[in-house]
């Protein structure tokens, strides 16, 4: 009887398609994430990637300026031929990566991805409806009012709001990294705060201003399991708020801690039991970050969760799973390989 003879031949790449861009508000930054993605996939020797940009209405070009187009039957097709894609990894903040318009296309074509899937995103891309979903869960988010439009009958509620509170935070709802988000001290401030965030979103949420530490946790699936990090912190400076530009910007001024100091046990208790109940409750895949505020009172508030976090080199999402022992290359090549079987 003839033994079998194990193969010799390396396994068959896995080709891998970098989505990134997306032509929105967040268009440089989701490159800045794609760099860090391209390298880290680079490292697997079984990974065989294609990265495409793109663009406001949809079009993909690769890195040599070719259009490229991703069919139903899987294959990213130029003029030059045809390459199967077997997982895509959609860097994209903002629409259409974190609304879960992009993954749809995805179901619909029966690729796996990287990231969660189309109803968990398009509910924690927007403000209001994660902050519902949170309280359904029973997790406490800060005071907030919404508003459907900009009429008078609902600027009313934001006055009123901002009369009881002092200050408050004016956000667009359906958008992501603090764009369309405005501090209002004054009723000046909140008229034209209102206009600006009403340019950028059909909902606007109208959030109580508090004295917080602002802490960050990672989540994601890691052996199968899932593990949440202890909570970093951002300390943005005392002028400011953690904005769009204090988190991306090269002269950003924000000062962040992977791990937060002179927290309980029962505060990082209750932060760890949050972020697992956010991450299950909302049905995540892969990866998110879940933030907190902690106020001066001790109270615990779950802000917000960002299901495609930023992993520029200032970002707190890869830095914080490092931190807790675990290499980013070899986490994302085995969820790719997982996903593809």
């Amino acid at each position: 009887m003839n033994a079998t003879v194990p193969s010799s031949q390396p396994p068959a790449p896995i080709h891998v398609l970098l989505i990134c861009g997306g032509g929105g508000s967040e268009h440089a930054v989701s490159l800045r994430t794609a760099d860090f993605i391209q390298r880290h996939l680079e490292k697997a020797g079984d990974l065989q990637l294609v990265r495409v940009e793109m663009d406001g209405n949809g079009r993909l070009t690769d890195t040599e300026g070719n259009e490229r187009r991703l069919g139903q039957d899987r294959q990213l097709r130029d003029d030059s031929g045809a390459w199967e894609v077997h997982y895509v990894v959609p860097s994209i903040h903002g629409y259409p990566g974190e609304t879960g318009d992009l993954q749809s296309l995805l179901e619909l074509y029966g690729i796996p991805y990287y990231g969660c899937g189309p109803e968990a995103s398009k509910l924690c891309f927007n403000k209001i409806t994660t902050k519902l979903w949170l309280s359904a869960l029973g997790i406490d988010n800060t005071p907030y009012e919404f508003l459907c439009n900009n009429s008078a009958e609902e600027r009313s509620k934001a006055e009123m709001a901002l009369k009881e509170w002092g200050a408050l935070f004016v956000k667009a709802s359906n958008q992501g990294s603090s764009v369309g988000c405005y501090k209002v001290t004054t009723p000046e401030g909140l008229h034209s705060a209102l206009a600006r965030a009403f340019e950028l979103s059909p909902y606007v949420l109208v959030e109580k201003c508090l004295k917080v530490r602002e802490l960050e946790v990672a989540a994601y699936t890691y052996g199968g399991e899932l593990v949440t990090t202890p909570p970093g912190e951002v300390c943005a400076p005392d002028d400011t708020f953690y904005s769009y530009e204090e988190k991306y910007a090269e002269g950003s001024r924000a000062v962040t801690h992977v791990e937060a100091q002179g927290l309980s046990d029962a505060q990082l208790g209750w932060i760890r039991e949050a972020s697992r109940r956010a991450f299950i409750g909302l049905q995540l895949k892969d990866l998110s970050r879940i933030d907190f505020f902690l106020t001066d009172s001790g109270d615990i508030y779950l802000n917000e969760v960002n299901t495609f976090p930023g992993m520029t080199p200032i970002s707190m999402f890869p830095k914080m799973l490092e931190n807790a022992g675990h290499d980013f290359s070899r986490y994302l090549a085995s969820l790719i390989r997982a996903a593809v079987g």
